[in-house]
């Protein structure tokens, strides 16, 4: 009969250590998956503040130009009334054009102006063309009338504008 080797402490030294390292790594994995779960859910809650902040910045966006335009609102409700008492069209001509240039000056601060055009070579990019007048004064696809303004925001066309071109004289 054989005899079985005697136990070996070296052996069983060596499978404890690795009961031990296995349980280390257990644990340590079970750690480093918690540090995950955590990073994930603190990054979708940065991604839903984000979110909300952003949707109320869009909802609140034009806040800035509101309070730029309001005081060329406020001028037209005071040119209105004084109108009304003094019954002169001059003073009403005169404070309307005044309204006219605060609200130019007030879309200025936002980059916005209006499209030149009368007198120019009429341009696709920035111009309508509503119609067409001949006119003996005025070389072919010259710009002759603005019939509504057009306007850039800093160099993009927000509106083109509606114009009437010259058109080659008819004999």
């Amino acid at each position: 009969m054989t005899e079985a080797p005697p136990p070996n402490d070296e052996a069983a030294t060596e499978g404890e250590s690795l009961d031990v390292q296995l349980q280390q790594a257990l644990a340590e994995r079970d750690e480093y998956k918690d540090k995950w779960a955590r990073a994930m859910a603190d990054l979708d809650n940065f991604r839903r503040r984000i979110q909300r902040e952003m949707e109320e910045d869009r909802k609140y966006l034009a806040l800035p130009l509101l309070k730029a335009l309001l005081p060329g609102l406020d001028g037209l409700d005071r040119t209105l009334a004084a109108a009304e008492t003094s019954k002169n069209a001059d003073d009403l001509i005169t404070g309307v054009k005044m309204v006219q240039k605060q609200f130019e000056s007030s879309l200025g601060q936002f980059g916005v102006q209006a499209i030149a055009a009368v007198g120019l070579e009429f341009d696709p990019h920035i111009h309508e063309a509503i119609t067409q007048m001949p006119s003996a004064d005025h070389p072919p696809m010259t710009v002759l009338q603005d019939v509504e303004k057009g306007y850039l925001l800093h160099d993009r066309v927000v509106r083109p504008s509606k114009v009437i071109v010259a058109s080659q004289p008819q004999p």
